[in-house]
């Protein structure tokens, strides 16, 4: 009894430093937000609500957190769709395709998201690859308008979070046993049937993970909404960051920080409670 005390003790010590910081660089910052967005002025003097009544009484700002919860969810689509194919074609490729598969899927993590972003403003402006490979194939007559728009920040996003989607499904599904894909087969099963009875269902666990990385991930990249959106579309990271370092509303600026914290928190455990439904649903 005592020598498990005695461990208990040490575990504690141990987790001591982690904690310290967690509690430094985490919780005291959220603390501060959520304290800040109870002044009812820019001064930070007078103690109130009305930040909030202002905030949530704004049809613009409704708007903004809608926005910014739809940019989330279009990308998670786009990644998925073109995520989970690819996940399937690593784990049945061969040993060394999947060594390059794997080396192309990390190599843009490799690289400054800024540098990536710039590097979409390029590809999607009026001169840039895609007008001119449609141009040059007679599909438009002119330039198609990508820079500043949802669709070109989707595209990009997409780009930029895809390696989030496609490392989760592939750590799940290289857990699967071969063996009962082959014995779905030996039951009569197509490949697509033993493909949505089997493979999903068994990858589903990385399906969410990958949900959830990238629905975060993509609400909240900032660099990417203010070069490829720019001043058209207004998300609410943009909005934190004009009202702290531009119009130097700090109150506003922590009520939109907490309302993106809050709306991307409630998406996130809305997507596993689904998640977790859809496992034991699976199980039974």
């Amino acid at each position: 009894m005592t020598l498990k005390l005695s461990l208990q003790a040490r575990g504690w010590q141990l987790m001591l430093p982690l904690a310290i910081a967690f509690l430094a660089f985490f919780v005291a910052p959220l603390g501060i937000l959520f304290v800040v967005s109870g002044f009812a002025d820019d001064k930070i003097t007078q103690v109130g609500l009305k930040t909030w009544v202002s905030f949530l009484s704004d049809p613009f700002y409704w708007g903004v957190t809608g926005n910014t919860i739809k940019l989330g969810v279009l990308t998670v689509l786009a990644t998925l769709l073109i995520g989970y194919p690819l996940a399937v074609v690593y784990m049945r490729a061969s040993p060394r395709a999947q060594k390059i598969l794997i080396l192309i899927i990390i190599m843009p993590m490799l690289l400054s998201v800024v540098v990536r972003t710039f590097a979409w403003i390029v590809i999607l402006g009026r001169e840039g690859v895609i007008n001119q490979t449609l141009l040059s194939l007679g599909l438009t007559a002119t330039p198609l308008r990508l820079l500043q728009t949802e669709f070109g920040l989707i595209i990009s996003l997409t780009q930029i979070e895809l390696p989030l989607m496609v490392l989760p499904l592939i750590s799940v599904m290289s857990r699967i046993d071969p063996s009962v894909h082959d014995a779905s087969s030996a039951l009569g099963a197509s490949r697509w049937r033993t493909f949505f009875r089997v493979t999903v269902p068994l990858s589903l666990p990385g399906l969410i993970a990958g949900c959830t990385l990238v629905f975060a991930s993509s609400t909240t990249a900032f660099i990417s909404q203010s070069v490829i959106g720019g001043n058209r579309l207004v998300y609410l990271p943009l909005v934190v960051w004009q009202q702290s370092l531009v119009v130097y509303n700090w109150p506003l600026a922590s009520v939109a920080a907490v309302t993106l914290l809050l709306s991307v928190m409630s998406c996130i455990i809305l997507l596993n409670l689904v998640g977790r439904k859809s496992m034991r649903y699976l199980n039974v």
